[in-house]
């Protein structure tokens, strides 16, 4: 019997996903045909069908990989030695992401998909309170044995909202652009920040007085 191996197993899986992102960003979740899939990744439907039945476990399997990729970023925040920092690195990553096309791109698949298949909502549910629930521990981390002015949940709201908020804008108004989200997310870790925002806050007062 031919031995199986998990590594390789996990490489052809990374390959059909990469693929997979890069057809549904440029053709839509439903245009692209598994055939297409197949053709970017270098492989016969065989060997996709082996890994996942159907271009909806695809899809699912897309949304795990993020939830897991954002939780252990945010296990990373919530873990070093200079927590404010590591929530501005954080904030500045998620920017970095919402300025990326194709990202965008799926992002908006993967809601469109969520809206009409009940399995994915609920992984995007997943996501979401991982993203949340994360955010939530980093500010906690932040303010420690202080008291906070307002519950953290409703801080990490705010981020999360402006963070989604430039992550729309960029798709209905190409002008919006990351310095005008990197001003709103600055002001709102003034409110969110024990002391306010760090010198190393998502732009820095030099920084905005050149852009």
């Amino acid at each position: 019997m031919r031995k199986i191996d998990p590594v390789r197993q996990q490489e052809r899986r990374n390959q059909i996903l990469a693929a997979a992102a890069d057809c549904f960003a440029e053709h839509g979740f439903h245009a692209t045909s598994t055939a297409q899939i197949c053709a970017r990744a270098g492989m016969s439907p065989g060997n996709l069908f082996h890994y996942y039945g159907s271009k909806t476990d695809i899809i699912e399997a897309l949304i795990a990989v993020d939830t897991e990729t954002s939780r252990l970023r945010m296990q990373a925040a919530c873990s070093a030695p200079d927590a404010r920092q590591a929530l501005v690195e954080w904030i500045a990553q998620q920017l970095a992401l919402h300025q990326d096309p194709a990202y965008v791109r799926l992002g908006m698949e993967v809601l469109a998909e969520a809206v009409r298949n009940v399995r994915v909502h609920a992984l995007v549910m997943e996501n979401e309170a991982s993203r949340k629930g994360g955010l939530i521990a980093l500010l906690g981390a932040i303010w420690g044995a202080r008291e906070s002015p307002e519950p953290l949940a409703e801080m990490a709201d705010v981020l999360l909202l402006l963070l989604d908020g430039v992550y729309s804008r960029s798709v209905v108004d190409p002008a919006f652009g990351a310095a005008a989200g990197r001003r709103l997310l600055d002001q709102a870790l003034l409110r969110c920040l024990p002391g306010g925002a760090p010198d190393g806050a998502v732009r820095t007062s030099k920084q905005r007085s050149r852009g």
